[in-house]
């Protein structure tokens, strides 16, 4: 009897000593909820992908001080439509970065002068860390377009124990703060 006891305990503790850390994943915002967040005053959203050439891609790593990452990018245009037509009011540009181990789902609306609107995280899948969903550390990322502090101690603090977190999604919000200014500004 003593023998089967621990074969028992095993069988109970090893899809726990199994589960990858995906399991900490939180969904924060669906996509549709983020548009409404980022812009309420927009009455339709239209998706569309951006595709960046050779030339606008060195152009984003120069003004970024990072690659590209990818000529492709999910970009949706945020309107206000009324009788008159259609009022362009900014952009959303979707985007994942690593977090430790796992990506990190976020949204960076954008002005039409290409700075930053505001930045959600939209799926969470880190066991550490989620404190860059709060509010107060999002908003450090508002009205910054690709030349001003977007950098982690330049303007963006970091958090303890979500520094890569911090560092990546900062990254990222440069990144895309660069492509606006290269290929979206208006």
């Amino acid at each position: 009897m003593k023998t089967s006891a621990p074969l028992v305990l095993s069988a109970l503790t090893l899809p726990l000593a199994l589960a990858s850390g995906s399991a900490f994943a939180t969904q924060y915002l669906s996509l549709e909820q983020a548009q409404q967040v980022i812009f309420p005053e927009a009455n339709a959203f239209k998706p569309t992908t951006l595709t960046l050439n050779l030339e606008q891609m060195q152009q984003v790593e120069k003004l970024a001080g990072l690659s590209a990452r990818s000529v492709a990018w999910r970009v949706i245009a945020a309107y206000q439509s009324d009788k008159q037509g259609d009022k362009l009011l900014g952009y959303i540009v979707l985007d994942e970065v690593i977090g430790k181990f796992e990506l990190i789902s976020y949204a960076v609306g954008l002005q039409l002068d290409a700075s930053v609107r505001q930045v959600e995280i939209l799926t969470y899948r880190e066991s550490h860390g989620f404190e860059i969903r709060n509010a107060n550390w999002r908003k450090q990322f508002v009205g910054k377009n690709a030349s001003t502090g977007l950098k982690v101690g330049e303007g963006v603090a970091n958090i303890s124990g979500a520094t890569l977190s911090c560092a990546h999604v900062t990254d990222g919000v440069r990144r895309i703060a660069a492509i606006a200014q290269v290929a979206l500004k208006k």
